[in-house]
């Protein structure tokens, strides 16, 4: 179950319970796990982070392909930033960090009394070992991080921009794995997949084989008391379905997974509970630029605005979503969460109702004449659109079956094409598809900087053909490059919210990426083995099996039950 890189998240269907009873009879010790207890009484907990097939081993954290747990739980950021709260970030590896005024160096107060888990001391010189690195090694440098740094004491490092960089804070703080000098000067972090890794996290790696591997607690960290979960287990199955069946049975205590009937199935069981995090938004991709070289009906803004108006949302949630989606804005924002954000010149919210009447007229007035079959025509070409989407990704199927209906009633025609994920990414990245559906959202804060400029940046596209590092609609508009680069300028949230507002404006209007809904995350915990998960009224951290960085938060809050 591969999570792509704008975090669409994993989909699972149900299945039979003998099937996880099979699937762990050939996973090592599912006994135990069952018990919740590891050799010699310790506890245990184990997870499903969407890992199927065979696991290949590496805790690189600068690599495409490390294994999950090496961000946030084996290695830790300077600071971590909780995605459901606007607050601040609280400090892991540092305790402080302030800019100058023009935003081209930032000095860090790092933690004392900090170890590595071979008994090393921690330092400021690590810090600066890591950022340089990084500078040095363009292929690890997925941030784009422009920045020297130097160890100006034992707790104190400046790190030096060459241009104004305030926006880079959340990625430098937040979502950077600090290494330690004593080792890695001596790796090549581009190429090493770090067998035995040596982090300040709250786990280290205890064993690893291809089907699981297993974590211990780190008796030397730093935070009094954490972690209290002796042994964390990390599993592959078989299949989406056997997730839920192995939740089903007892066998996995956390994992984040939408399935039918997800609800009367928990219920069923009492030691199962759920939270519910809406924070990405499902949302058709169009590639919309005919200039770069985009072809179809939908490079018409008319034809995208009168989808975004035809679409019944209400009877989407309820057919494709089990009522636990929440309508979306058009600022491509969440609602509640970054109220502060949003421009008062655009609506908030999508309608949950559709308006046909204006999706017709929409389309009318560009030029588009209905057809004898029922279907908008103009300039000879029907609109017909497709619809690409991952073979297995059921309730995105779902949806599209209905959009399907929905978009008939206004004379679009629509079909679906269901692909591999690697067909779907890859025409994605391409440009060689009409309309893809797919989620946005989960930044490394929650400043909507990192979304409108990966999103909507012109720097981030290219022509059919050639891959767009972000930007898959081929999105350019000069009015929104501009207010991104000036938003980029400023650590000034009122000069911020000025440049978002002229953004939301023109992306609202031209809907390159349509909103549908804001899609479900779903989380499960079994609370017979640990209790202190993340819950609806307390949101300590983005609650899902996989996602890096909230990993390490969780696994040293909860505690095993007596």
């Amino acid at each position: 179950m591969y999570l792509p890189k704008w975090d669409r998240k994993s989909t699972v269907f149900v299945a039979g319970v003998a099937a996880a009873a099979l699937l762990f009879a050939g996973c090592g010790d599912a006994g135990g796990a069952a018990k919740g207890k590891a050799a010699g009484g310790e506890s245990r907990i184990t997870v499903f982070n969407g890992a199927t097939g065979t696991i290949a081993e590496n805790f690189n954290p600068f690599s495409s392909t490390a294994l999950q747990p090496a961000r946030g739980i084996i290695y830790e950021p300077l600071f971590y930033y909780n995605l459901m709260s606007s607050g601040d970030p609280k400090p892991l590896l540092a305790t402080a960090f302030e800019w100058n005024k023009t935003g081209t160096q930032l000095t860090v107060t790092t933690r004392s009394g900090v170890k590595w888990s071979d008994g090393k001391p921690f330092s400021a010189a690590d810090v600066a070992f890591t950022f340089n690195m990084i500078a040095k090694t363009a292929s690890i440098n997925t941030n784009g991080l422009a920045a020297t740094a130097k160890a100006t004491g034992a707790n104190t490092v400046v790190l030096s921009f060459k241009k104004t960089s305030f926006v880079a804070g959340p990625s430098v703080l937040g979502d950077t794995p600090i290494v330690p000098e004593h080792l890695w000067k001596s790796k090549d972090p581009a190429t090493d997949i770090n067998q035995n890794p040596v982090g300040t996290g709250a786990y280290s790696v205890g064993s690893f084989t291809p089907q699981s591997y297993e974590l211990k607690k780190n008796p030397a960290y730093w935070e009094p008391g954490k972690p209290q979960i002796d042994k964390v287990r990390y599993i592959s199955l078989a299949s989406a379905d056997a997730a839920t069946s192995a939740l089903l049975a007892g066998e996995v205590d956390w994992m984040s997974s939408y399935f039918p009937g997800f609800d009367g199935l928990m219920k069923s069981k009492k030691e199962l509970s759920y939270v519910n995090t809406p924070a990405l938004t499902t949302s058709l991709f169009a590639c919309s630029n005919a200039k770069l070289g985009c072809k179809g009906p939908q490079t018409d803004p008319a034809v995208r605005q009168a989808i975004y108006h035809a679409l019944d949302r209400e009877q989407l949630n309820k057919l494709a979503f089990s009522n636990v989606a929440e309508p979306p804005s058009p600022t491509m924002l969440i609602p509640g969460r970054d109220d502060k954000w949003i421009s008062p010149a655009v609506p908030a919210k999508t309608a949950t109702a559709p308006d046909t009447a204006k999706a017709e007229s929409l389309l009318t007035q560009a030029g588009w004449t209905k057809g004898s079959d029922g279907i908008y025509v103009k300039d000879g070409q029907r609109l017909s659109l497709t619809i690409q989407v991952v073979t297995g990704w059921s309730d995105f199927i779902s949806a599209i079956d209905a959009m399907t209906q929905q978009l008939r009633k206004v004379g679009m025609e629509i079909k679906a094409s269901q692909v591999s994920w690697n067909e779907w990414n890859s025409k994605e990245l391409k440009g060689t598809y009409q309309l893809s559906l797919n989620s946005i959202g989960l930044g490394p804060s929650t400043d909507p900087y990192f979304n409108y400029e990966g999103k909507y940046s012109s720097k981030n596209t290219a022509t059919v053909g050639q891959n767009a590092s972000s930007n898959p609609s081929r999105y350019a508009n000069p009015a929104v490059d501009a207010a991104i680069a000036a938003a980029s300028q400023t650590n000034d949230d009122a000069e911020k919210k000025k440049q978002y507002a002229v953004i939301q404006q023109h992306i609202a209007r031209d809907l390159p990426y349509i909103p549908v809904v804001i899609g479900s995350t779903l989380t499960e915990f079994n609370n017979s083995r640990a209790t202190g998960w993340p819950t609806q009224d307390n949101l300590y951290s983005f609650p899902a099996s996989w996602k890096s960085w909230d990993n390490g938060i969780v696994l040293k809050t909860i505690t095993p039950v007596k």
